[in-house]
């Protein structure tokens, strides 16, 4: 694959750079990419800035262009990805939305929720939060006890989710829940939408050891919905929840490696000022870092050629996903190391809580990145039967 820009690509570049020098100044530069999508800091100024974006059309750029969206095949993409990320941009909060449920409202929902969702979510003026994992659920699935009970028009949905983030702020929930108990486990289930703000949804946010809050546990007792938000058929939620998973494990994380090569370069700008970097064990395990993040460039690439090829993203997308959680959590090791004892001191914020730099923040959250999206075990099953062909693992 030749990855120089053709003239239309470079043209779309130039475009993306044009629009992000003059929109991206004031408030909105000083606040920067901050710690990513899963950051609750400046939450006003960045929805502020979510709305500017779907005005100028860059929500929704990939889709269909008669839902909305531009139409962008994955050079452009890729392009956009690459060029907000390295102007240092904040970090996207309508992921759920854009991401994930309106990719699969596209491919498996009726016209009548495209044409009631999607404008919300091109616009930023509805955010969605996903309801997968429960307590006794998570990696698996489909052993989810939620239930959902139709009562004349409407869905009567009772059960807990939980790791459900920004559920503090969203408008709708998509719901993976159980329709048909007597059913196994990958049948009987479906994939149903839910209103968040209504007395049967009760959202208590679960406090991390970094100190946020966009983690929630989400409980359902006989919150309803209209029957008609089923996307796909009742029942058949399995396989539409398996495409929103591989929108989260393909195309949403494209960016993700400008972003590590940035945090790899603040690591090894901080070895260098307090003199780690005269150690020859801390320059190797540096150096093996900086191979880690262009080998995972080069997966990527290598995913987007598939993209390119094929329009889907197969269960290769496991590879990408598995390979950077794991080098990031690495990553937060060695500068943990580098840092010392400086490390370990933080500041008071008051209230018996503190806070933490960038760094030791980024260190923190790398611990829940093998394990969100789904866990190392479940890519590595992924990868074995599915990539490589390999016998199931023993139930």
């Amino acid at each position: 694959m030749d990855f120089r820009d053709t003239p239309g690509e470079a043209a779309f570049r130039d475009e993306v750079r044009a629009w992000l020098a003059e929109n991206l100044v004031g408030e909105f530069a000083r606040i920067g990419g901050g710690r990513g999508t899963a950051d609750e800091e400046h939450w006003d100024l960045r929805m502020e800035w979510e709305r500017k974006l779907g005005a100028a059309g860059w929500i929704g750029l990939a889709w269909p262009k008669e839902y909305g969206g531009r139409g962008a095949g994955f050079a452009e993409q890729a392009i956009f990805n690459e060029e907000y990320a390295r102007a240092n941009a904040p970090g996207r909060i309508t992921f759920f939305g854009e991401g994930l449920l309106g990719p699969t409202l596209v491919a498996y929902g009726s016209d009548a929720q495209k044409r009631r969702f999607l404008p919300g979510i091109l616009k930023a003026t509805e955010l969605w939060c996903q309801g997968y994992s429960e307590p006794n659920a998570g990696s698996d699935l489909a052993a989810v006890q939620t239930r959902a009970v139709l009562d004349g028009d409407e869905w009567v949905i009772n059960g807990q989710k939980v790791w459900t983030t920004f559920a503090h702020h969203a408008d709708w929930c998509f719901v993976v829940t159980r329709t048909e108990p007597s059913a196994p486990p990958h049948a009987g289930i479906s994939y149903i939408l839910v209103p968040m703000d209504q007395p049967g949804v009760t959202v208590r946010p679960l406090r991390q050891m970094t100190g946020a809050g966009e983690f929630n546990e989400v409980f359902f007792d006989d919150a309803r919905t209209p029957a008609d938000m089923v996307v796909g058929e009742v029942n058949g939620g399995w396989k539409v929840a398996m495409a929103t998973l591989g929108f989260e494990r393909g195309t949403a994380f494209l960016a993700l490696q400008l972003a590590f090569e940035r945090e790899w370069e603040k690591v090894a700008e901080v070895a260098r000022k307090n003199g780690a970097a005269d150690d020859p064990v801390i320059r190797q395990r540096l150096a093996r870092a900086y191979v880690g993040v262009k080998v995972m460039a080069y997966n990527g690439m290598r995913m987007q050629t598939q993209l390119a090829k094929t329009g889907v993203v197969g269960p290769e997308a496991s590879i990408g996903k598995l390979y950077w959680s794991t080098w990031h959590k690495s990553l937060g090791e060695l500068t943990m190391d580098i840092l010392g004892p400086a490390g370990q001191i933080v500041a008071e914020a008051g209230d018996g809580r503190y806070v933490l730099d960038d760094l030791q923040r980024s260190y923190m959250f790398s611990r829940s990145e093998t394990i969100y999206a789904g866990s190392s075990e479940i890519q590595k099953n992924i990868i074995g039967e599915r990539v490589l062909g390999l016998p199931r693992e023993p139930r």
